[in-house]
């Protein structure tokens, strides 16, 4: 027993010896790789409408980096008022109207847009419209979803379009 159990040990020892070599071994080649450097882009906001914006307290539209993310747009005028009250249809023009402005700020079209997401109070009416969008995305459509809610912000708004883009540089 007194050998068998000294090569026990021993098969142990020489286990445990190379299982440390080769993590240090690791460990010193992780050591020698360069580490990329992440660089922390401050975000830059852009405000469409400043003083609608500050009042119901959010940013229009944020970059960071390559990305993009824009609140919902709706129909409404410099002053916040809402604006096409009872037309889907031109509601939906006005909102991507003002999400151009936002795009052009940032030197993008919809063609840089990945996501959008709309959300309407009247879903069967949007689908009738929602060819409009040909108009809108020339190359392809971005991914996203339509929503059908209850309310919006304000009882006269009845769609609202939300996007986020990847600006390629």
């Amino acid at each position: 027993m007194n050998a068998k159990w000294n090569l026990t040990v021993g098969f142990l020892i020489v286990a445990l010896t190379t299982s440390l070599s080769c993590k240090e071994k690791i460990n010193i080649e992780e050591a020698e790789q360069p580490k990329p450097t992440i660089e922390m882009e401050a975000p830059k906001y852009f405000l469409l409408r400043p003083e609608v914006e500050k009042a119901y307290g959010y940013s229009h539209a944020v970059k960071i980096g390559n990305e993009i993310k824009i609140s919902g747009a709706v129909s409404m005028d410099d002053e916040g008022n809402p604006t096409a009250i009872g037309d889907l249809e031109q509601q939906m023009k006005n909102c991507y109207s003002d999400l151009e402005k936002i795009l052009q700020h940032y030197g993008c079209t919809f063609d840089d847009v990945v996501v959008e997401n709309v959300f309407t109070t009247n879903m069967p009416k949007f689908l009738e419209i929602a060819a409009y969008r040909n108009e809108v995305y020339k190359k392809q459509f971005p991914t996203g979803s339509w929503l059908g809610v209850k309310e919006l912000a304000l009882p006269e708004f009845m769609i609202e379009i939300e996007m986020e883009v990847h600006k390629a540089e």
